[in-house]
This record gives structure tokens, sequence and C-alpha cells, in this order.
């Protein structure tokens, strides 16, 4: 069955309950009235109740208002916040440049508003001392704890170790916040020319920066 309604001819009733182009209530009048109303406003009657007794029917522009309802299904799934879990691996023994390096992805990670799965590695004679994987769990928490919490306490899964950080700003809210932020420097570079070609000319290397961050890393 189509889930387009019934409009003008298709409508085979013999009397509809009639709505305005303004909503304004009409009442219950003959078909042949109301397609009569439709053709005087230039307007189409649309089938809106199908299962009501009689049907309801609305005066509108259907081409207008299928136009309007696609751009706002479009834009509600343009704004839709999908749940993402990034992964970051660590080593029990990291390097101090390592574990700031990993801790500014896992930064990053929660103000986008995505979950981070950080996964301590334990490697030989490292598995019988687990309480370094937990203390450096619990330093990467504590760290962060501006910007997410401990979702899943850490936990034992063969030879690793595995928290869960989830942020405390909801994705819709990191996506609105980086639409503002990017509309900020849009607004800035159109102010300042000048400025927004150096920061054209830094933006490779910032990327190639970033690039490693939207996978697993291991230290």
């Amino acid at each position: 069955m189509s889930a387009e309604p019934r409009i003008n001819d298709r409508i085979r009733v013999p009397e509809v309950r009639l709505v305005g182009p303004s909503g304004e209530q009409v009442g219950i009048v003959p078909l042949a009235k109301a397609l009569e109303l439709a053709q005087e406003y230039d307007l189409d009657l649309v089938e809106v109740a199908a299962n009501a007794r009689p049907p309801v029917c609305k005066l509108m522009d259907y081409g207008k208002f299928k136009y309007e309802s696609a751009m706002k299904a479009r834009e509600a799934r343009k704004n839709q916040a999908h749940t993402v879990i990034k992964e970051m691996k660590l080593r029990p023994k990291i390097d101090p440049h390592d574990y700031d390096t990993k801790k500014g992805h896992v930064v990053r990670f929660l103000k986008q508003g995505d979950k981070v799965k950080i996964t301590i590695m334990f490697r030989g004679r490292e598995q019988s001392r687990p309480e370094l994987g937990y203390r450096l769990l619990q330093r990467l928490a504590e760290d962060v704890q501006d910007l997410g919490f401990i979702e899943s306490n850490p936990k034992q899964d063969g030879r690793n170790m595995i928290m869960v950080l989830g942020p405390h700003k909801k994705k819709t809210e990191a996506m609105a916040e980086a639409r503002e932020a990017q509309a900020a420097r849009k607004a800035d570079a159109k102010a300042n020319p000048g400025k927004s070609q150096n920061a054209a000319d830094d933006e490779p290397a910032e990327a190639s920066a970033e690039a490693p961050a939207e996978a697993s890393a291991e230290a």
C-alpha cells in the first residue's frame, strides 16, 4: 500500500470533514463542494485522516507540503546523534610523552560526545601485575574527569584490561557546539581574509597530526 494520502479526484467518499487552508474547521461538506473550494483557492484537497468517519480532508498546496516535509526529515537526519565508541590502546608501562598524546586523543573524543574504550594490553610477565593497568586507568579517568566519567569500571579480559569512559556532554550538544564554532570561524575568516589564508596554510599539518586518532592507537 502507498503511504501517499489520497488527493483531489482520488478521494472516493460522498462527504468529508473539511479543514480550511489556515486550519479552520469548515465542517462536514459533500465531496463535490470540497473539490469546488479547492479549485477556488487554487489548492489541493488532501485526505489527512482516512479512517475518520467521515474522512478528514484539508485544503493545502500539496507539492509545497511534500517539499517542506522532505526538508524537515533531511534536517532531522542531519542532526541525528549516533553513539560512537572510540578505542584507545595503552601499555601498562607507557612513557610520559606517549601517555600525554593518548590522553589528548581521549580528550578530543569526549569533547565530540563519543564514548571511549580504553584497553590496557599486558604482555609476558606484565600479566602478573594487573594493578599497573588499574592504576593507569584510574589516572586517565581522573585526568579527563571534567569531560567524561567511568561508564564501565576496569575489568580484566584475557590479556587486556578494559574501561569505558562516557562523555558528560551529549552527542547532540557536541554537534551543535561544533557547528557554532565552524560558523564563528567562517565569520572570522570573512572579516580577516589574511588570517584565514594563514590558517589554511596550517591545515594540512593539523589534519596529518590528528589522523591517527580516528583509529585504535597502540603504545
